[in-house]
């Protein structure tokens, strides 16, 4: 009974983690529909990701517009589990709202780019300024210091879901 239990829990666990990857695509087809114009199909297709899957995750936040047109709303309200860079590294925090995500993905790319070059300029925007209660970092020497410790994570933006034991 009990390795039946254990096994049961694995398999939900499991379940869990793909239903949070396959959510994370379909957020990643909405943002680039947003950011680019691609079409509905166009954006699923570069993001593997059925068209049909999309719209079962993210259906409110598309807009019909016959003969099989569909927009992006301007923005949603949804809630997302990022990651975002604190003085201990990068963590996940739950972020509400396109506007702010994408705001995080800029602040991100922002990090990247100084860390590439050396420029903080593109940092400058981010100067005390938060994103899920987390205050964005923009002092240059912590940035240093995070990357030499290997503390950084800039190559995803979206948190993995946690597995249960």
């Amino acid at each position: 009974m009990t390795k039946k239990r254990t096994k049961d829990s694995q398999t939900r666990a499991r379940s869990q983690r793909h239903n949070v990857e396959v959510r994370n695509r379909a957020f990643h087809v909405l943002a680039r529909m947003r950011r680019t114009g691609d079409s509905l199909s166009a954006a699923s297709r570069e993001e593997h990701i059925d068209p049909r899957t999309v719209r079962k995750y993210l259906g409110a936040d598309l807009k019909g517009l016959g003969e099989g047109q569909t927009k992006p709303t301007r923005a949603d309200s949804r809630r997302r589990n990022m990651l975002v860079l604190t003085s201990g590294g990068t963590t996940p925090a739950i972020i509400r709202g396109s506007e702010q995500a994408s705001k995080l993905g800029r602040y991100m790319s922002a990090v990247g780019q100084y860390l590439r070059t050396g420029s903080s300029h593109a940092l400058e925007e981010f100067e005390g300024q938060s994103i899920g209660g987390h205050p964005l970092i923009t002092d240059t020497r912590t940035l240093n210091y995070l990357a030499e410790a290997g503390s950084l994570q800039l190559d995803r933006i979206y948190a993995e879901p946690e597995a249960s034991s």
